[in-house]
């Protein structure tokens, strides 16, 4: 279901620009200014409303986050949510943002400051994730979550899929040697047609599931809303995790 247009949406990413970075590809060259820390920087394709990347930063918390979503008004509640977790404040009552200590930024004023303590370990991108990366250096990321991304499956779409060979050959070039894909889908047939990727490609199949809520990986599985909301109607959730051996 897509998402009802977000009043001032627009502006109110805009007040949270700290968290969100309008060039990634000179985020990953400067990630020590950005995030304060050295530590391997980690993409989430396609965030959605942030759910997995807010509870991978603290599951993991040694680490740097990149959620990429391609929606400016997903982006935008992606944000806010991440900023009310780390008890940056909350959405101001008549419009833009209040600080915890009452502070108000109001929409279209000055960006909301946050010490760099504050800002945490995740940072946010608006953008065409295949546009974006395509810029990233060589060996720039420790690992890529895909979660439940567009399965494209009308006939002639298939270089559209997110695990096709053309996107794993350029996953594999800013990855990491050992470096993982993480992917999640609810569509058997992009799953299939994953794992048929992933044997052609760069990388090793180091695991997978056809059923990842009764799986040895479901304890340190973090759902998506998405996730949730359809493993409750009885859909299977499949995974599988590939490293970079270039």
């Amino acid at each position: 279901m897509r998402m009802k247009k977000k009043r001032h949406g627009t502006e109110r990413i805009a007040l949270l620009s700290q968290l969100v970075s309008r060039e990634p590809a000179s985020l990953v060259k400067s990630v020590e200014t950005v995030y304060g820390n050295n530590n391997p920087l980690r993409v989430e394709i396609g965030c959605g409303k942030g759910d997995f990347i807010r509870g991978k930063s603290v599951q993991e918390p040694d680490y740097n986050y990149l959620a990429i979503e391609k929606i400016s008004d997903v982006c935008t509640v992606a944000t806010e949510k991440y900023a009310v977790s780390r008890g940056l404040g909350n959405m101001a009552a008549n419009g833009g943002w209040q600080k915890p200590d009452g502070t108000i930024y109001p929409l279209g004023g000055d960006e909301v400051d946050f010490s760099d303590c504050d800002k945490g370990n995740v940072r946010f991108s608006v953008g065409d994730a295949a546009m974006l990366l395509a810029d990233f250096p060589d060996n720039s990321v420790d690992a890529i979550y895909i979660n439940f991304c567009d399965p494209w499956g009308k006939k002639g779409y298939a270089k559209r899929r997110l695990t096709h060979i053309g996107f794993l050959d350029m996953y594999s070039r800013i990855l990491v040697k050992g470096g993982k894909i993480h992917f999640k889908t609810d569509n058997r047939e992009l799953f299939d047609f994953s794992l048929e990727q992933v044997e052609i490609s760069k990388f090793d199949l180091e695991y997978k599931t056809y059923d990842l809520h009764n799986s040895d990986k479901n304890d340190v599985n973090i759902e998506t809303e998405y996730e949730r909301n359809f493993s409750a109607k009885g859909f299977s959730i499949n995974m599988l995790i590939a490293e970079n051996k270039k």
